[in-house]
């Protein structure tokens, strides 16, 4: 029998209950002035950290989503960093009102995990997308594809929880971990890929089709 779940991540929870006994207690004292913002701000941490189900009607040669958010950018470049080829690569940015729990892209096997401390510009800035802390999973997948996708910690983001390790089996739309705040999460696909979204698009984890690795 399928239990159900409090559609929160677990991460959060710590959050949650700072600011809802924050709330608690200026009500309780009294503080008219500091209990709505309390309560406003109760309402925002639990809206940040929201994890509903979802379920794709991609095939099963799509890769998925990996975050809520929007495109900002599709390119053809060299990466230098993780694969040492050409790929295609691209980005999707999460403001504060997105889900923020992200999932795995496409079944396979996680290689290796590239972590790599670093600033915290804007997300979407030239800076950002060089300068900030990440975390890279190299991964095959089921069709022998060997492809990367990476969190990367934005200007107010500051904690990055990926929950994978090398040699980890994964499924599509599971959840892998979570960006704390606003950030973004970049892809780099093998350049044979058929990219379905277009810049400004949004999309949503575990659901949209991004791409097709065939």
């Amino acid at each position: 029998m399928t239990r159900p779940r409090i559609p929160l991540a677990l991460e959060g929870y710590p959050f949650i209950a700072f600011s809802a006994f924050l709330t608690l207690i200026t009500a309780i004292l009294g503080y008219e002035l500091l209990a709505w913002p309390a309560l406003l701000l109760t309402t925002f941490v639990v809206a940040f950290f929201r994890d509903p189900e979802r379920m794709t009607a991609a095939s099963l040669d799509e890769l998925i989503s990996p975050a809520d958010g929007k495109i900002i950018l599709i390119e053809e470049l060299f990466d230098d960093t993780y694969l040492q080829k050409q790929v295609i690569k691209i980005s999707i940015f999460m403001n504060i009102f997105n889900v923020h729990v992200n999932r795995i892209p496409m079944d396979g096997t996680v290689k290796e995990i590239c972590y790599k401390p670093g600033q915290f510009y804007s997300a979407d800035s030239e800076k950002g997308a060089l300068l900030n802390e990440r975390c890279g999973v190299i991964m095959d997948t089921r069709n022998g594809e060997r492809m990367v996708f990476v969190q990367v910690a934005g200007l107010i983001a500051r904690r990055i929880v990926n929950w994978l390790e090398p040699e980890d089996s994964v499924q599509r739309g599971k959840r892998f971990g979570l960006i704390r705040f606003g950030s973004r999460v970049d892809l780099y696909l093998p350049v044979s890929s058929t990219v379905k979204v277009k810049i400004g698009q949004k999309v949503r984890a575990g659901e949209t089709a991004i791409a097709s690795l065939v």
